[in-house]
């Protein structure tokens, strides 16, 4: 049955079509027969009882310069929509959390996706912390007593924002390094929030793997391999995506978070996993779809909306 569907993203006509997530998304759940809405964050409201959104409907074709068109703008009920998908990008910050509030909101008849009351208390570098067994050794503080300690005891490690993302302010801090305190310094200058620390990977030069989940079990993944000289294998930061299958460890990392992923109705997670360590839960607007769909020759898009029709089929 068609379904719905309105996207809440940062504007569709400056997405790169060649490697944007949501575009994938959206461009499927057109194919398959859906309707589909656009609109930004910051055309998300609350007005005396209902959540409503400015935005329009939006049509897609793979055309460079000439991918999207939308209709009318107008306002809408989410109550409209089957599926409202949150997908704009980070920063995680207040404005980010709000929306997530916003979308609580949401009549039990739409399904949010992923959910946003457990992407609020589940972000990136903290739901990882459920599974200590499986990740590097790692601090989060502000103290910066506590810091120094952990490094000293480390001698290598990564320090780097709590809510960052795309690889902004990651800085390693070898056991020659002087320059802690002054990093301290900035980052607690215009910001307070705590800072997290990890046990640096040296298997982080052989790449920092993204695998990707649908409703917990594990897709495939691609391998984010840092340019010359540098730490950070971001493929914002001009880090390489190779091919790259599953190893046995990376199963068994999938199985431990799988099933909490789906109790908390994380429907679409990238993990990130350098060596045999679990670094990052990615819930907030996870990528890399684009690019295991050509490495693996697989409709990951297909069986992503395969969960979600199942999910809304059996609401109704």
């Amino acid at each position: 049955m068609p379904l719905k569907i309105a996207f809440q993203m940062d504007p569709m006509n400056g997405v790169n079509i060649d490697a944007d997530t949501t575009f994938r998304i959206a461009e499927e759940a057109q194919a398959r027969g859906h309707a589909l809405f656009h609109y930004v964050p910051d055309g998300l409201a609350f007005r005396e009882g209902r959540v409503i959104a400015r935005g329009a409907e939006m049509a897609l074709r793979r055309v460079r310069g000439d991918h999207v068109s939308f209709g009318a703008e107008r306002e809408a009920d989410l109550s409209e929509f089957d599926v409202v998908w949150l997908r704009q990008d980070p920063p995680f910050d207040m404005h980010y959390v709000t929306t997530t509030h916003l979308l609580d909101l949401s009549p039990p008849t739409t399904l949010v996706v992923n959910d946003p009351f457990w992407v609020r208390n589940y972000p990136e570098k903290l739901l990882v912390l459920r599974f200590p067994d499986l990740t590097p050794p790692t601090l989060i503080a502000r103290d910066l007593a506590m810091i120094r300690a952990f490094k000293a005891k480390h001698g290598d490690v990564i320090l780097k924002p709590l809510y960052g993302n795309g690889g902004a302010g990651v800085f390693r801090l070898d056991p020659n390094d002087r320059n802690l305190a002054s990093l301290y310094e900035v980052f607690t200058g215009f910001s307070r929030e705590p800072l997290i620390v990890q046990k640096f990977l040296p298997a982080v030069a052989k790449g920092d793997k993204r695998i990707i989940l649908v409703d917990g079990e594990p897709v495939g993944a691609i391998n984010r391999v840092p340019p010359e000289g540098e730490t950070r294998s971001n493929m914002h930061v001009g880090g390489r995506a190779e091919r790259v299958g599953l190893t046995e460890r990376d199963r068994e990392i999938c199985a431990a978070i799988g099933p909490v992923l789906r109790e908390k109705g994380q429907i679409f997670v990238g993990i990130d996993v350098i060596g045999d360590w679990l670094t990052e839960i990615n819930v907030t607007s996870p990528t890399g779809l684009q690019e295991l769909e050509r490495f693996d020759g697989v409709n990951v898009a297909a069986r992503l909306w395969e969960a979600i029709e199942a999910k809304c089929a059996a609401r109704r």
